[in-house]
């Protein structure tokens, strides 16, 4: 089965994008994006930021695609932190509506390859009609079993760590959890990521527009993921941008702080 899924990957790969240098077996199972530079993408074409964010979103439903046919199994989109309530109330109420304009359009497409869409974030701060929108498109996926579209709304990761720590101290003070039980994996089983679960950790995280900060985006999970930073601005990135971040990702040396050891070798040197 492997061996025909492979060779699958391979030719889709090759027909969309023009390259049959990825290899199938090392593809990140989980890509998280920060999809920035949209402000910036339409100053220099003398548009208002909001152009920017319109052509963002039509960005999004191509890569979606293009990491569903990957074989990819979590795209995690950063599309507004706790931290973007801060920007013009104009571009926070048009960042607002663009779920609607995007769920209302594209959910028959998400149904069709079969991707499931999955939301982290404190939603319930968000417009009624962002939250309708929101939990429309979840209810009417809920059935695919293909890639997960995790969108980060309303997220932030500080909020997210302290919002886990509350809880487990809540459960140990009614003696549902043992300080004793607290490890990595129960701690994990706390954050928003664990519907995501076996893979709620990112195995790659790309940052668009050139710009080589977190912005307090899965500081927990990203512990261990490569990040790739491009100078790409969100709007202009394509599947081949994609390909390329994927391929830079396969050529790493992930050891999880471990050694790789050679054939031969002694582990002990």
């Amino acid at each position: 089965m492997y061996s025909l899924f492979s060779k699958k990957l391979k030719n889709n790969t090759k027909n969309q994008f023009g390259s049959d240098q990825l290899q199938p077996e090392l593809m990140p199972k989980h890509i998280a994006i920060i999809m920035d530079g949209n402000g910036r993408w339409a100053q220099k074409r003398h548009l208002p930021r909001v152009a920017g964010h319109k052509q963002g979103m039509e960005v999004v439903e191509t890569i979606t695609k293009a990491a569903s046919d990957l074989g990819v199994k979590v795209l995690t989109l950063y599309a507004f932190s706790t931290e973007n309530w801060k920007r013009p109330a104009g571009e926070v109420n048009y960042l607002m509506d663009l779920p609607v304009t995007f769920f209302n359009r594209f959910v028959p497409e998400l149904i069709k390859h079969d991707v499931r869409v999955n939301v982290i974030g404190d939603t319930s701060k968000l417009p009624q009609k962002t939250q309708t929108a929101v939990n429309n498109a979840i209810e009417q996926t809920k059935d695919c079993q293909g890639m997960v579209l995790n969108f980060a709304l309303n997220y932030g990761s500080r909020t997210e760590i302290v919002g886990a720590v509350q809880t487990i101290a809540q459960d140990v003070a009614t003696g549902k959890v043992d300080p004793a039980q607290i490890d990595e994996q129960l701690f994990s089983s706390y954050l928003m990521t664990d519907s995501l679960q076996p893979n709620g950790d990112p195995d790659l995280l790309i940052r668009t527009s050139g710009e080589q900060r977190l912005s307090n985006f899965l500081l927990w999970q990203i512990a261990y993921s490569e990040l790739v930073f491009t100078d790409v601005y969100w709007p202009d990135y394509q599947p081949q941008n994609l390909v390329d971040d994927i391929l830079a990702f396969q050529q790493r040396d992930r050891r999880f702080g471990g050694i790789q050891v050679k054939e031969g070798e002694n582990k002990n040197k």
